[in-house]
């Protein structure tokens, strides 16, 4: 968005076009066109637009916003994991809720996720994938979904207003079309968002990893919900999550 914010005119028509497009192959362009093509996206790209020139640089870049659902095809849908806004360092966010595949290290919440998956789901016995990039959980039909798609560089939690129409849209859409799906909501970010979705799915709830990582605990206590994740996939979709 840096060059779009150094022109005097804002072509919100081709933008929402090229976001369209990137999302065909996924299935996503449908369910979200609807609000793409809205005054009310209107409003967020404007915003973001104001902030950039204003200094407040944003992240992740708007080519990596829609990442998520990029890489989660909609007809393999099983699991939403909600968690709250991206990582707000330079070039670190990637569009995937808690992947990090911009930077050459792992950071904490990550860590944290990871180690508490190898625990809980593999016993120790199999040491889960530690790549950076967790386009694998949403290429098997995971939305990693952050309940802000951006946040000032630097500073967290800032754009939650900003894409909450976006989040509603997106829930309420999920409710009437959508039933059985595991949510995961990882802190009270994503906890407010639980109410909007139908009891007729699965709901599971843990503190956010980054919690652990404030308190430098030893361990982040996930609930289990790794465990309970994979066992009701396993169960009503029949596929083995490859974590």
């Amino acid at each position: 968005l840096t060059l779009i914010a150094m022109n005097k005119t804002l072509d919100l028509d081709e933008i929402k076009e090229k976001i369209l497009e990137k999302l065909k192959s996924s299935g996503w362009d449908r369910i979200l066109k609807g609000f793409i093509k809205s005054s009310e996206f209107d409003t967020i790209i404007k915003e973001l637009v104001r902030q950039s020139r204003d200094g407040k640089k944003f992240t992740p870049t708007l080519k990596y916003i829609f990442r998520a659902f990029e890489e989660c095809p909609y007809e393999d849908l099983k699991v939403v994991m909600v968690g709250q806004d991206p990582y707000p360092g330079f070039e670190v966010a990637d569009g995937i809720a808690f992947s990090c595949s911009r930077k050459e290290y792992e950071q904490p919440s990550l860590k944290y996720m990871l180690d508490a998956i190898d625990r809980t789901v593999y016993d120790n016995k199999k040491i889960v994938d530690r790549n950076l990039d967790l386009k694998r959980w949403s290429n098997q039909g995971m939305l990693m979904l952050n309940t802000a798609l951006t946040t000032n560089i630097g500073n967290m939690g800032q754009h939650y207003l900003i894409w909450k129409p976006f989040i509603a849209y997106l829930f309420d859409w999920l409710t009437w079309h959508n039933s059985g799906l595991v949510y995961i909501y990882l802190g009270s970010e994503a906890k407010k968002w639980s109410d909007v979705v139908n009891d007729n799915n699965y709901k599971l709830y843990a503190s956010h990893p980054a919690s652990a990582a404030y308190s430098k605990s030893a361990e982040w206590d996930c609930g289990d919900v790794f465990v309970k994740t994979t066992q009701i996939v396993k169960e009503n979709y029949n596929h083995e999550i490859e974590w």
